[in-house]
C-alpha cells in the first residue's frame, strides 16, 4: 500500500502485523511492529504518487524524518507526509500506528497549502484527530458490513474530519463540522448504543459520557436525524429481540427472557412496541418459525 523498504533493527526478529482498507478516496492502514526503519525513496518515488499520508504513532516513540526536517512523535501525536517526498520512519521500540492515506487534490480544496502542513506535528489533544482516529477504526473494521452508499458517505466524514485535523480553509470549516464532526459522532453515538443496548442502565448520559459531549449535544444529533436518543435505543433493542425470536438456538428460551436480555424491563410495554415494529406479536413471530 505505501511501497516502503523495510530494515528490521539490528539483532532482533523482525514480527509485524497489520490490517489494510483501500477505497476510492480513501486507504487506511493498522499496524505494529518491532523495532524497525521505513523507507519511502528511491525506485518507490518513481511511481509519480503524491497522496497524503497521516501518520497516527499510537504508542511507541518514533523518528519521522522528510524534506530536511524531523519530528519524534509519542503516544497519539501524528505528522503529515507526502507520498511524493522520500521519508523515513524509524521506530527505535516495538509500538502501533494508524495511517489514513487520501488524494493530494481532495485536502488541496479544503487545507491551507497542503505544502504548509507537512512534517506538522499534530498534538493528540486536538479534538478533531480524536474523533478522526476513533472514526477511522471504525471503519476498518466495520466496512466489510457497509454497503456502497455508506462506504462513500464515511470516505467523506472521514475526508472531512483529516481537513479538520490538519486545518481547513475557513469557508470550509462550518460545513465540514457540520457534515464531518456531527455525523461522525452521531454514528459513534449509535455504535455504543448497538454496543451496549441490552444493558438496562445505558442512557442518554452514559453516551455523551463515550463521546466527552453533553447529553444535550447527543439529544440535537438525533433530533436533526429526525429521531430521539430513546426511539433509536428501543428501535435497537427490538431488532434483537426479533432477530432472537426467529433463531432456532432461542426456541427454549421465553418471550419474558428474551425481552429481559435485550433490555426491556417492561413485558407488557414490550410486547405493545413490538407489535408496533413488526406488525406481529412476539408468539406470532416465533409460531411464524416454528409452523
Amino acid at each position: 500500500m505505501l511501497r516502503v523498504d523495510i530494515e528490521p533493527a539490528p539483532g532482533q526478529i523482525f514480527v509485524a502485523r497489520n490490517r489494510t482498507l483501500a477505497l476510492p478516496g480513501l486507504q487506511l492502514m493498522e499496524g505494529s511492529s518491532s523495532p524497525a526503519r521505513i523507507t519511502r525513496g528511491g525506485r518507490f518515488l518513481d511511481d509519480g504518487n503524491d497522496d497524503i499520508v497521516f501518520a497516527i504513532n499510537q504508542s511507541g516513540s518514533a523518528i519521522i524524518e522528510s524534506g530536511g526536517r524531523a519530528q519524534i512523535l509519542k503516544d497519539h501525536q501524528a505528522v503529515v507526509l507526502s507520498c511524493g517526498e522520500a521519508a523515513t520512519f524509524d521506530r527505535t521500540q516495538g509500538g502501533r500506528s494508524f495511517t489514513l492515506r487520501v488524494p493530494r487534490a481532495t485536502l488541496e480544496k479544503t487545507v491551507i497549502r497542503v505544502d504548509d502542513a507537512l512534517m506538522r506535528q499534530i498534538p493528540g489533544d486536538r479534538g478533531a484527530m480524536g474523533l478522526l482516529e476513533n472514526y477511522a477504526g471504525w471503519l476498518l473494521n466495520a466496512a466489510g458490513s457497509l454497503d456502497q452508499q455508506l462506504l462513500d458517505l464515511s470516505v467523506q466524514h472521514v475526508q472531512d474530519l483529516l481537513a479538520l485535523t490538519i486545518g481547513p480553509v475557513s469557508d470550509f470549516a462550518d460545513a465540514a463540522r457540520s457534515r464531518g464532526l456531527k455525523a461522525a459522532r452521531l454514528k459513534l453515538a449509535k455504535s455504543f448504543i448497538v454496543a451496549h443496548s441490552h444493558r438496562r442502565d445505558i442512557s442518554i448520559s452514559t453516551v455523551a459520557a463515550s463521546l466527552n459531549v453533553t447529553p444535550r449535544y447527543v439529544q440535537r444529533l438525533f433530533e436533526a436525524e429526525g429521531t430521539t436518543f430513546s426511539e433509536f435505543l428501543i428501535g435497537q433493542r427490538l431488532t434483537r429481540a426479533h432477530r432472537l425470536l426467529c433463531e432456532p438456538s432461542s426456541n427454549h428460551s421465553a418471550i419474558s427472557t428474551i425481552a429481559y436480555d435485550v433490555g426491556f424491563g417492561d413485558l407488557s410495554y414490550f410486547n405493545r412496541r413490538f407489535r408496533r415494529q413488526f406488525g406481529s406479536t412476539p408468539r406470532e413471530v416465533r409460531g411464524d418459525r416454528t409452523g
